[in-house]
């Protein structure tokens, strides 16, 4: 196993975290965890040099706590750091920040956690945890020894990543979605670097986008990867990816079935900063545009179109209609549709105004793709 550095603190972390997001499960029950196989799976990894575990309240359905709490108890708790995340959306007042960490204790079967987060921060979730004072309160909790660092996980835009960052200057760790087809969503590669030099360590979730960049890739894609002259598999050139950037402190892979600890171990081994070459860069540089090309929807992003006068979301929606036929996964983007995309903001609740057709400067037809968009990935479609 290979480590890293993890921010300011004086503590090496392996290159691959165990994710205890996607555990396999029994009867596709995902609050139902295989325990035996989830187990076997974790301690696999812990033995053969994983030393960071990431877990969090709402995973596997507030199961996700108890497996891995148990795991620890087979002689891995001095061995390892445990990362648990705060709930932030169910966080009403000040109270509440000790009665859910009381509760992960229990869970756990800890009085104390390496690493607590904020869960996913964003605009909305961030000022009120702010406002009720969310940073003292960790402050004595730190004092207490409940628990070692704080940070905080995130899903938002960068603005609001930089005035999160710029907040605190103990935060010792972030937690941000990247992986090379997303190098501008959310955090991005801006924000890595911005968490980096501020002294952050940066843990990665999502570095084969929800398995997406691991399943069988279209015939364009897997002509490429066949001219490498490295032979990898399509998640292990995700992996490289991530972890070729050096300001990655450790990557979070969810991990369901033991062949994926065992690839992604073997992987993390022969894991480095800046290793890949030019011309393994170049072809993944190739392999982006070559999936970039599969978008229906020519939208930039660049949000001319809104605010839509009618609330509704034109460029999430298309994003997630462009991830459906970039990947072909159109159950996964039906439910990041409905969690991602509030009810008022959908789709469906285009009036055809064309007032954002007026102003998109790629001269989309926006009221027609919203059309297909609702029918692809609305409840109905």
């Amino acid at each position: 196993m290979k480590y890293r550095r993890f921010g300011r603190l004086d503590w090496q972390v392996s290159a691959l975290g165990f994710g205890a997001m996607r555990l396999p499960v029994i009867d596709k029950d995902q609050s139902k965890i295989n325990e035996p196989e989830a187990m076997k799976m974790i301690q696999y990894a812990f033995d053969n040099g994983v030393n960071y575990i990431d877990t969090a309240y709402p995973y596997h359905g507030g199961t996700s706590e108890g497996l891995v709490g148990r795991v620890l108890k087979n002689g891995y708790r001095d061995k390892v750091k445990l990362a648990t995340k705060m709930p932030s959306w169910v966080i009403q007042t000040a109270d509440d920040f000790d009665k859910y960490l009381n509760e992960q204790f229990c869970r756990l079967q800890v009085d104390h956690v390496d690493f607590y987060l904020l869960h996913g921060l964003n605009k909305e979730r961030w000022p009120k945890l702010r406002d009720l004072e969310v940073l003292s309160w960790a402050e004595k909790a730190i004092s207490d020894d409940r628990i070692g660092h704080l940070g905080f996980s995130f899903h938002d835009e960068y603005e609001v990543f930089e005035e999160i960052v710029d907040a605190y200057d103990k935060w010792a760790l972030c937690q941000i979605q990247y992986n090379y087809m997303d190098t501008e969503y959310q955090a991005g590669t801006k924000g890595l670097k911005y968490a980096a030099e501020k002294g952050l360590a940066v843990v990665i979730m999502e570095p084969i986008r929800g398995g997406q960049l691991a399943k069988k890739p279209p015939e364009g894609v897997a002509k490429l990867w066949d001219s490498a002259s490295d032979s990898r598999s399509p998640s292990e050139w995700a992996l490289q990816w991530v972890w070729n950037q050096p300001e990655v402190s450790t990557v979070l892979s969810g991990m369901s079935k033991m062949d994926h600890v065992i690839e992604n171990v073997a992987a993390a081994d022969r894991s480095g900063s800046n290793t890949l070459t030019g011309d393994e860069l170049s072809l993944i540089t190739r392999v982006q545009e070559e999936f970039r090309k599969r978008s229906s929807i020519p939208c930039t992003d660049c949000k001319y179109c809104m605010p839509c006068p009618n609330n509704v979301n034109i460029p999430g929606i298309f994003g997630l209609y462009n991830d459906a036929m970039i990947y072909g996964d159109v159950a996964r983007v039906k439910f990041l549709y409905g969690i991602r995309i509030p009810e008022d903001e959908r789709a469906e609740h285009c009036e055809e105004c064309k007032e954002c057709e007026e102003l998109c400067p790629q001269e989309i037809d926006i009221s027609e793709w919203l059309k297909k968009a609702d029918e692809l990935l609305g409840q109905h479609g």
